[in-house]
């Protein structure tokens, strides 16, 4: 579930950062980071040095603790289960929620491989 949820996340973020790097970076008044051909950068593209260190330390430590307090819970019946529903979309009844959770399995996998069709489209383009 932990990873359908991640794949879901870059599967909206990924075309979001090729659309929104320039606006952004206008409106902060910084370089834009995206390489030759509108290209996100990452491993297969390269571009990784115009990220700063600062953002990676960043990330790693707020993943890290994200990480650390999830294992540091009690043991939930449910996998994924923290009880964060503020728009109170999780249906009640025991159909709805079973029907919830297979959606969320599925969609899960189809945004890893959409995000698999990205990383292959920019290895090969």
């Amino acid at each position: 579930v932990k990873h359908g949820r991640i794949a879901m996340l870059a599967a909206v973020g990924w075309p979001l950062s090729e659309l929104l790097d320039k606006p952004i970076a206008h409106i902060f008044h910084l370089p834009a980071v995206l390489g030759h051909g509108d290209k996100v950068p990452s491993l297969l593209n390269g571009g990784l040095e115009t990220i700063s260190p600062v953002y990676w330390v960043t990330v790693l430590a707020v993943a890290g603790g994200l990480e650390a307090l999830s294992m540091s819970k009690e043991a939930r019946p449910l996998a994924g289960d923290y009880g964060f529903d503020p728009f109170g979309l999780y249906p009640e009844d025991d159909a709805g929620q079973e029907r919830m959770q297979l959606a969320e399995i599925k969609n899960g996998r189809l945004a890893m491989m959409a995000i698999t069709g990205f990383a292959y489209q920019e290895l090969f383009t």
